[in-house]
C-alpha cells in the first residue's frame, strides 16, 4: 500500500506524529527561531480534538493522487528525514503567530523572533529595569549674576553694614572691592553663593540693634565668612558717658561653645588702664578676658585660650610689612578665621585721663570711630588680609 489513513501520504502522516501542535518547537530547524509561549498552557485533550476536526490540505486530494514533491515510494527511505520549512502549512504565508490548539481554554501566543533576513528586527530595551540605562544629559542651569562668583578682573564683594561714608565707600573700591548692603540674615545668606570677602559692620552712618548683629554674625559664621566689626572707644564719667556699654556690643558678638559656656574674649590693648576697663565691664556680663600686649604676643596666648571673639586696639595691629606673625595669621593657619569674629576700635582717650580711667572716675562707652586717613588705610588693609583665600 501506498498510503495509511485517508489518503494522507505516509511521510506526511508521520510529520504529523512528530508535531502534534502547529507551533514548531525551539532550536528546531522547522522553526522560526526562538519562541516563548504567553498566556493561559494549551490543554492536551483540548487540542488533539481541536487538531482531529481541523482539515489537512492534503486530506482533500483524491485517494491515490501523489503531491508534486512527494517522491516514488520505492525512493523512499525507511527512516524519515526532517521536515523542510517549506513544508510546514502552519509556517505558510507568515501564519502561525496565534496558535489556534488552545481556543478551547483560552487563548495561547507564541512569539517568536523575527525570520531571517527580515526587515524589522529586536527592539533594545532602554530605561530602568531594560538590557541598556539610559541616563538623561545634563541641562545646562539658568545662569544669575548675582550668585556665581566675582571673576578676577571684577570687584570682589564686600557685605556692608550700614552703607559705608564717603571716605569708606572710596577707599574701599581704590582697593578692589565693591560693597553690598545687608540689612538681615536673609540677605546675607543670599550673597552667600557669590563667595563675598567678609562682613564689615561699620556703624558709622547709622546705629545697629545687639539683635541685629547678633544675626548678621550668625549667619555670617554659619557661611564660614569673616567678620569685622569697627567701633570707637570714649572716656567721660559717668553721668557725661552718652554711649552705650563696649560689653553689649561684645556680647551680642561673642559666639560661645556652648551654652554652659561663657565666651572667651582675646584682648590686644597696650595700655593696662584701658585693658583693665574693658576686663571689668566684659567680666561683669559673665565673660572670660585674656589680655595680650601686643599683637605678637598674642599669638602665644591665642594657642592656650582658644578665644571665641578676638578684640584689639586698631593701632595695635600689625601690619603687611612687618613681616612677623600676628593673630590674623594664627587664626587662618589654625582654621578659626571664618569663626572668630574681629572687633577693632580706636580710643579717644588722652594720656593724662589715664589714671582717672583704673581709679573708676571714668569710664569708657561705645562712641564713632576715627576717620582719619591713617584709620581708614589700616582698615581697609586689615580687610584685605581677613578677605584673601
Amino acid at each position: 500500500m501506498r498510503t495509511l489513513g485517508q489518503g494522507v501520504p505516509f511521510n506526511r502522516q508521520a510529520v504529523q506524529v512528530q508535531q502534534p501542535s502547529a507551533t514548531p518547537a525551539p532550536h528546531q530547524p522547522g522553526g522560526g527561531g526562538r519562541r516563548r509561549k504567553l498566556g493561559t498552557p494549551p490543554d492536551p485533550a483540548a487540542g488533539a480534538a481541536a487538531q482531529s476536526a481541523r482539515p489537512h490540505p492534503a486530506a482533500e486530494q483524491p485517494p491515490g493522487a501523489l503531491p508534486p514533491t512527494t517522491p516514488p515510494p520505492t525512493a523512499q527511505p525507511k527512516k524519515q528525514s526532517p521536515p523542510q520549512p517549506q513544508e510546514q502549512p502552519s509556517l505558510a504565508g507568515g501564519q502561525g503567530r496565534l496558535a489556534p490548539v488552545t481556543e478551547g481554554a483560552g487563548r495561547s501566543y507564541a512569539i517568536g523572533a523575527p525570520d531571517r533576513d527580515a526587515a524589522e528586527g529586536p527592539e533594545p530595551l532602554d530605561g530602568p529595569g531594560g538590557a541598556v540605562e539610559v541616563a538623561d544629559p545634563p541641562r545646562p542651569q539658568p545662569m544669575d549674576d548675582e550668585l556665581p562668583p566675582e571673576p578676577l578682573d571684577n570687584p570682589r564683594r564686600l557685605l556692608v553694614w550700614p552703607a559705608p561714608d564717603v571716605s569708606t565707600q572710596q577707599a574701599l573700591s581704590d582697593r578692589g572691592y565693591r560693597p553690598v548692603i545687608v540689612n538681615s540674615r536673609e540677605e546675607v545668606d543670599a550673597q552667600i553663593a557669590a563667595f563675598p570677602a567678609a562682613l564689615f559692620v561699620d556703624p558709622l552712618t547709622g546705629p545697629i540693634t545687639r539683635t541685629a548683629l547678633q544675626s548678621l554674625r550668625q549667619a555670617a559664621v554659619a557661611a564660614e565668612v569673616p567678620v569685622l566689626v569697627t567701633a570707637g572707644l570714649g572716656q567721660a564719667s559717668r553721668d557725661a558717658a552718652y554711649g552705650a556699654d563696649p560689653a553689649v556690643l561684645l556680647k551680642a558678638l561673642a559666639p560661645r561653645d556652648s551654652e554652659q559656656h561663657p565666651p572667651r574674649v582675646l584682648l590686644i590693648e597696650e595700655h593696662a588702664e584701658i585693658a583693665l576697663a574693658l576686663t571689668a565691664t566684659l567680666e561683669r556680663r559673665g565673660m572670660q578676658v585674656a589680655r595680650a600686649a601686643s599683637d605678637a604676643d598674642a599669638v602665644t596666648l591665642a594657642g592656650q585660650f582658644r578665644p571665641n571673639l578676638v578684640v584689639m586696639d586698631l593701632m595695635r595691629v600689625q601690619r603687611r610689612q612687618e613681616g612677623s606673625a600676628g593673630i590674623i595669621d594664627w587664626l587662618r593657619a589654625n582654621g578659626q578665621l571664618n569663626r572668630t569674629p574681629l572687633v577693632v576700635y580706636t580710643a579717644a582717650v588722652d594720656q593724662d585721663d589715664l589714671p582717672r580711667l583704673a581709679s573708676g572716675e571714668t569710664v569708657l562707652f561705645l562712641a564713632e570711630r576715627s576717620t582719619s586717613g591713617e584709620v581708614q588705610s589700616r582698615i581697609v588693609e586689615l580687610l584685605s588680609r581677613i578677605g584673601t583665600n
